[in-house]
């Protein structure tokens, strides 16, 4: 349930807190940026994050890096050498969602066994022969 303090019946959520979060964090890469970061290594490279997100384009990737930069979530880090040396980072801000993803994490652990077994039960039931 949510916290009555997040969102009030009648307000528009994007003037709420919980909108506010969503602005930052929403897109669907955002979160799994974080996570690289975050769990894996502490610095990571351009190619680095773009192997690790799949089939992610350039285009895609950078916007995304440049907004979370924007939104003070990471550091981008140039160094000024031949070939260009850049490396992101989570900022102290960026490092704060960790227990977002950390309870994300923990509710798919609590869930995931459900949802597999009630998909099993449903893909039996419709396969029955008469």
């Amino acid at each position: 349930m949510p916290h009555k303090e997040c969102c009030h019946t009648g307000e528009n959520i994007t003037d709420t807190d919980f909108g506010y979060t969503l602005s930052l964090i929403n897109g669907k890469y955002k979160l799994i940026i974080i996570y690289w970061l975050a769990q894996h290594k502490p610095v990571m490279r351009y190619n680095e994050l773009k192997r690790c997100l799949g089939t992610i384009s350039h285009k895609t990737l950078s916007a995304t890096l440049k907004e979370m930069e924007n939104d003070f979530l990471i550091i981008r880090t140039e160094y000024p050498q031949i070939p260009p040396k850049v490396e992101y980072s989570l900022s102290e801000r960026g490092r704060s969602l960790i227990p977002i993803l950390i309870s994300m994490c923990q509710w798919g652990s609590q869930h995931k066994s459900d949802y597999v077994q009630d998909k099993a039960k449903e893909y039996d039931n419709d396969n029955q022969t008469c």
